[in-house]
C-alpha cells in the first residue's frame, strides 16, 4: 500500500464520516460532542500512520548518533582535530573532556565577585585631615557556601591624642542570592572597636550588606553596607561605607571607597584610596 492509496482511503473515510454525520443529525441521533473528534482522529490516523514509524525511526537513529558521538568524544581528545598543546594550555578544553559541565548551573553559582586583599593610604576629613593607613581582607569564602568572612583595620599616624583614629573589627556574611547574581544581599554581624577625638566604642556589629558586581570574576564591583556598632546602647554608632573596585589586570585592582561614622557625639569621616589583590 503507497502513501497515495492512504491518502485517497483517508478522504473517502472524511467523506463517509460527514455523510453519516449529516444522516445522525437529521434523525436526532447525535448526543455526544465528542462524536466530531473520535472520528477526525481515526481519519487522522489512517492518513499519517505510515508518517508516525517513520518519524520514530528517525527520532531513535539520531539520538543513538549523538549518544555514539559523545561517548568518543567525551574522555578521549585523540578523537578532537584540535592541537594538542592548545588542549594542554587550556584548562577549559580540559575540564570539557573530562565531562561536559553544567554550564548554566556555574553561571549561577560561580562567585561573581573575588575574595580580595586591599593596603592603601586613608584620610580623616574630620580629624584635621590627617593621614594614615587601611588594611583587611574582604569576602573570605567558607567552602563552597555563601558565607563569608571579613576583617579589617585602618588608624591615622598623627600623635595627637585627641584626634586620633582606629577602627578595627571583623564580619561574615552569607549572601541571600546566587552568588553568580550581579545584585546580591547579605546580612552582616561581628564584632568592631572604633576611637575618635578622645571617645571609643565597642560590641557587635549588625547591619546590611549589598553588592553590585558589574562583570564577573571582580573585573568591576561597587559594595554598600550599612552597620550599627553596639545597637540599642548609649555608645552606638551607625556606620554607612560604599567601596568601589576596578580591575587593571589579572589579579590587581584600584580600590577607593568613604565612609560615615555617625554617633550621639558627633561625626566623621574617611576616605580610602588603595590596591586591591584578587586572591579567588
Amino acid at each position: 500500500m503507497n502513501i497515495l492509496t492512504v491518502l485517497c482511503e483517508g478522504i473517502k473515510d472524511s467523506s463517509e464520516v460527514r455523510e453519516k454525520e449529516r444522516e445522525e443529525r437529521e434523525k436526532g441521533y447525535f448526543k455526544y460532542p465528542n462524536y466530531d473528534l473520535v472520528k477526525y482522529i481515526q481519519v487522522f490516523v489512517n492518513i499519517r500512520f505510515l508518517s508516525l514509524p517513520v518519524f520514530v525511526l528517525t527520532l531513535v537513529f539520531y539520538s543513538l548518533s549523538i549518544s555514539q558521538v559523545c561517548g568518543e568524544t567525551v574522555g578521549d581528545s585523540s578523537n578532537l582535530d584540535v592541537d594538542p598543546s592548545l588542549i594542554e594550555n587550556s584548562p577549559v578544553i580540559q575540564k570539557w573532556i573530562k565531562e561536559i559541565p553544567d554550564v548554566s548551573d556555574e553561571i549561577r553559582n560561580q562567585p561573581s565577585f573575588p575574595t580580595l586583599f586591599r593596603i592603601g593610604y586613608s584620610q580623616f576629613p574630620s580629624n584635621h585631615h590627617s593621614g594614615g593607613v587601611y588594611f583587611g581582607i574582604e569576602d573570605l569564602f567558607v567552602g563552597d557556601t555563601p558565607l563569608t568572612f571579613s576583617a579589617d583595620y585602618s588608624s591615622d599616624l598623627s600623635n595627637n591624642s585627641q584626634g586620633q583614629r582606629l577602627s578595627v573589627g571583623s564580619t561574615i556574611q552569607y549572601y541571600l542570592l546566587p552568588l553568580g547574581s550581579y545584585i546580591n544581599i547579605a546580612p552582616v554581624v561581628g564584632y568592631r572597636y572604633i576611637e575618635t577625638n578622645g571617645y571609643h566604642s565597642d560590641g557587635v556589629n549588625v547591619g546590611v550588606k549589598v553588592k553590585l558586581a558589574f562583570s564577573p570574576q571582580g573585573a568591576a564591583d561597587i559594595s554598600l553596607i550599612q552597620s550599627f556598632i553596639a545597637p540599642t546602647s548609649n555608645d552606638e554608632v551607625g556606620v554607612t561605607e560604599i567601596k568601589a573596585g576596578y580591575a587593571i589586570n589579572k589579579h590587581l585592582r584600584l580600590s577607593s571607597g568613604i565612609s560615615w561614622q555617625n554617633s550621639i557625639k558627633q561625626e566623621d569621616s574617611q576616605l580610602n584610596i588603595g590596591l586591591e589583590w584578587i586572591l579567588k
